[in-house]
């Protein structure tokens, strides 16, 4: 019964999370940049827009030049929380790949530095009085859930162990579309319910700046206005 409660919670999820994401990239997508706004200094050519991005992805570059102590925070919390996901990826791969078991220990680790920048990020909101000004209770309430799932994480791996094999067992039957058993843990189905929540409320939630930053006409544009004329797709349509 518990098995069967948490497949049908995670299959529900899945497809809430996947449609969420494709409505909101094709939403995006069809926004029409009438202007070429990119942030100065900006590349003059593709190529240096491509690596801007990268920049932007992997080292956040943008928010490094603009406070320090916010970016140290911010990148510690997202780097660990990749290195949590690929940690992750054991549970869904068999035999699982090499690469991921290299990156095991670091992402065991990795959850205590993820609470670090977490907590840098919520105090930022708490302390920093014109950014709690701006704060709205659906900021806590993410920070809240990804604090959750990085504690109960934790407790599992420190605290009290869970039968990983038989969780494995589950999620690669999910991945099959077989349902088995769940061990009855009480700190897995915490953290397995707030994984749920935060995948069904990441396509309406502010954490939607993920994929939301490749569609920023402020990153993705290249700023080549003086050698060559920006027509927006629907201007172009009514010129013609």
């Amino acid at each position: 019964m518990l098995g069967t409660v948490y497949a049908v919670l995670f299959y529900a999820a899945t497809a809430v999370l996947l449609f969420g994401l494709v409505v909101k990239a094709w939403t995006y997508g069809r926004i029409p940049a009438p202007l070429r706004i990119p942030t100065a200094p900006a590349p003059k050519t593709r190529a240096g827009v491509f690596w801007r991005m990268v920049r932007e992805v992997a080292f956040f570059e943008s928010l490094y030049k603009s406070n320090k102590w916010i970016w140290l925070f911010g990148w510690t919390f997202h780097m660990s929380l990749w290195l949590v996901l690929a940690r992750h990826l054991r549970y869904f791969t068999q035999p699982v790949w090499g690469w991921v078991e290299l990156v095991q220990p670091f992402g065991t680790y990795a959850a205590f530095t993820m609470m670090l920048g977490l907590a840098g990020l919520w105090a930022r909101r708490v302390v920093v009085e014109r950014i709690r000004y701006i704060s709205s209770p659906s900021d806590h309430l993410m920070l809240a859930l990804l604090f959750g799932i990085a504690v109960s994480g934790a407790m599992m791996r420190f605290v009290a162990h869970t039968d990983i094999v038989a969780v494995k067992s589950f999620m690669l039957g999910l991945m099959r579309f077989r349902i088995g058993d769940l061990p009855p843990d009480p700190t897995l189905m915490v953290h397995l319910f707030l994984v749920a929540v935060l995948m069904m409320v990441f396509p309406v939630s502010k954490l939607l700046h993920a994929p939301g930053v490749f569609f920023s006409p402020s990153r993705n544009q290249v700023d080549n206005s003086r050698e060559k004329r920006h027509v927006a797709p629907w201007s172009a349509k009514l010129e013609s």
